[in-house]
């Protein structure tokens, strides 16, 4: 729903009644993740995609039925469909899509969940998706407050309210979005109703440091695939907002002091590209000893090897020193700020889903794959 948010909301606000479909389950090698979204207004104007083009059509035609009805629904696509392999889903994937109607009075909680977005607030929407429960009922789970119910009038309702209010403030923490299962009373064991949590945690961060032209193309690409992104150093002439259109912050500070005052989670990227020893070595010092996901560092063989070496002098660990990817990217041979850029976008993407980082053509199995625990 982020990508189509600002189309929605407009349409909300003019008091539209729009259909909203959102992948809820992808298996195989569907083309398009869960939280995917498309969404039809009553003119028939469309924005966003559930599935690269392959079921559109079909999903386009059930949204302006259920807006009509006003009945939410989840259908499922998949090669062994036969409506839709015949409209274009020959990828041998699977897809759940929940099309529901969204206004004033079906989502009285969307203008919240709008502005908690806009403002990179965490807000998670949990959806009723399979089941005895109803189709689509909705709630709404922020760090501090919820709203919405799961099952109106159901004598499990509270039990079942608080029970997804702590696994999708858990999963709104690790920017999770998937399905969750419980029984017929709420409790979290058993596999008869299923609870779409679609997380919108705030961007991951992608710090960077060292105000060289590489870091301009390492920030153009970070921002690209959705992270938010600062870039830091501590030499004033070079950190300027006109070198770097495309950072959300510029920082002129020592790189180790920025650091180690600033919030660093799992999902956080450090990507050092000063290799200079009086701002890499106290930086890493720092950031070997956060729970950064990817901590990478810029630099010939000979570099790393005597960055190793001043490491260990400082005290960090064999265990710590095994976190560094250094040289940072993967081997593509790039050259350029631009083909650098690229080829640690691309071992961020390979140690998010756990691709092996050889050609499909030499590899086997699925192509599409569940993010990395």
């Amino acid at each position: 729903m982020r990508d189509v948010l600002g189309d929605i909301a407009a349409w909300y606000a003019d008091g539209r009644t729009f259909g909203l479909a959102t992948v809820v389950g992808a298996f195989r090698s569907a083309p398009r993740p869960p939280g995917a979204a498309m969404a039809v207004d009553p003119g028939g104007e469309v924005v966003g995609s559930v599935s690269g083009g392959c079921v559109e059509g079909a999903v386009y035609e059930l949204a302006r039925e259920v807006v009509a009805s006003g009945e939410p629904v989840v259908r499922r696509y998949g090669v062994s469909d036969d409506d839709a392999f015949a409209v274009g889903l020959t990828c041998g994937g699977v897809l759940d899509i929940l099309v529901e109607p969204v206004g004033a009075a079906t989502f009285p909680e969307f203008p919240d969940v709008a502005a908690s977005i806009a403002a990179r607030e965490p807000v998670a929407v949990a959806s009723v998706v399979g089941g005895p429960g109803r189709t689509g009922a909705r709630r709404v789970v922020w760090p501090g407050r919820a709203a919405g119910s799961l099952a109106p009038g159901a004598p499990h309702e509270a039990r079942l309210n608080a029970a997804v209010d702590d696994d999708a403030r858990g999963m709104l923490a690790q920017g999770r979005t998937g399905t969750l299962r419980y029984g017929p009373d709420g409790q979290r064991r058993g596999d008869d109703l299923a609870v779409f949590v679609h997380s919108f945690a705030p961007p991951p961060r992608l710090l960077v440091f060292g105000a060289i032209d590489f870091a301009a193309a390492v920030a153009r690409v970070g921002k690209f695939l959705g992270h938010h992104v600062t870039v830091c150093d501590a030499r004033p002439v070079f950190a300027t907002r006109k070198r770097f259109p495309d950072a959300d912050e510029v920082v002129v500070d020592w790189p180790h002091r920025y650091l180690a005052g600033t919030d660093v989670d799992e999902r956080t990227a450090i990507a050092v590209l000063t290799h200079d020893p009086k701002f890499d070595v106290p930086l890493l010092e720092v950031a070997l000893r956060t729970p950064a996901g990817y901590i990478g560092a810029m630099g010939s063989r000979r570099t790393h090897d005597d960055r190793l070496a001043r490491l260990r002098a400082a005290g960090l660990a064999d265990a710590e020193l095994a976190r560094l990817r250094s040289p940072i990217g993967l081997d593509l041979g790039a050259r350029t700020p631009e083909e650098t850029a690229v080829s640690i976008a691309a071992e961020l993407v390979q140690l998010r889903w756990g691709g092996t980082g050889r050609p499909l053509t030499e590899t086997g199995g699925r192509i599409h794959r569940e993010p990395v625990a």
